[in-house]
């Protein structure tokens, strides 16, 4: 059962953010260029991360995770 709770927990915080970034291209409807796109999305989530206050639980295990499959891309010092 608490897996379920857990799961629960994670989808709310991704439609969350997914909510947040909605809101962002809502208000501006046309991007001169896709890179315009990419920096308000990017600009948004630095925003709204600032607002989360609770620990990642296992977040060193899912970090250690991503940075086998994508260790070149995570941009980590190992």
């Amino acid at each position: 059962m608490m897996g379920q709770k857990r799961l629960i927990y994670t989808t709310n915080a991704v439609e969350s953010v997914h909510r947040q970034l909605r809101k962002v291209i809502k208000n501006k409807a046309v991007f001169p260029t896709d890179e315009s796109l990419i920096k308000m999305l990017f600009l948004a989530i630095r925003d709204v991360s600032k607002k989360w206050t609770m620990p990642m639980h296992g977040w060193k295990l899912v970090i250690s995770h991503l940075s086998i499959a994508y260790g070149d891309r995570l941009g980590l010092d190992t």
